[in-house]
């Protein structure tokens, strides 16, 4: 069992990865690379001037590796259903289980509504904190909103979702804020690379 499975490998299913993983969380990523961040080319992503959307996911995904994320490139997820500890996903190879359930599929809704989320007309309804009606079951990007499909919403959406688990698995408000020698620490000579 994992602590976090987070069906998706776009811009909120890696971002969410990518805090919890770093914050002491173990991740696994369920991504079939369906992103339509490959048909995109990114000029509004705040501190990157121009990047081709299938070269941001590239160094996305090296990023969460780095940080040991368990990452299953191609597998897609058939399934999803609660368990006495957390949540059960059927995928078309093995099963994952996991105590967190992050949801960063796009626009496909079909899990969360299988799980039973509430919904909001077409969305999948959620609180500030991207949780849906199904406790510990979060939804992110643009299953949340209606045609506001942007990477930066969906990663936000992703950090969201993970500083929550984070908070409750705390027990206080956790925050994920670095200070330089923190990136020393965890990349040694290669911190002013990363």
């Amino acid at each position: 069992m994992t602590d976090v499975v987070i069906v998706g490998g776009g811009p909120a299913g890696l971002t969410a990865a990518l805090f919890a993983q770093k914050n002491g969380l173990e991740s696994t990523v369920l991504d079939t690379d369906g992103t339509w961040m490959h048909k995109a080319h990114l000029f509004n992503y705040p501190g990157i001037g121009s990047i081709d959307g299938s070269a941001y996911m590239e160094t996305l995904r090296e990023q969460v590796d780095s940080f040991g994320v368990d990452r299953r490139q191609g597998t897609k997820a058939t399934g999803v259903e609660e368990t006495d500890d957390g949540f059960h996903v059927a995928t078309d190879g093995d099963a994952v289980e996991g105590r967190y359930l992050v949801l960063a599929t796009g626009a496909n809704r079909d899990l969360a509504e299988s799980l039973g989320c509430a919904f909001d007309g077409d969305v999948v309804d959620v609180d500030v904190t991207m949780e849906t009606s199904v406790d510990g079951a979060y939804a992110t990007g643009a299953m949340v909103r209606i045609e506001e499909w942007q990477a930066v919403i969906s990663a936000g959406d992703g950090a969201a979702a993970a500083l929550n688990i984070l908070s409750k698995e705390k027990g206080e408000h956790y925050h994920d804020f670095d200070v330089p020698s923190d990136a020393e620490a965890v990349f040694g000579g290669m911190a002013d690379e990363a």
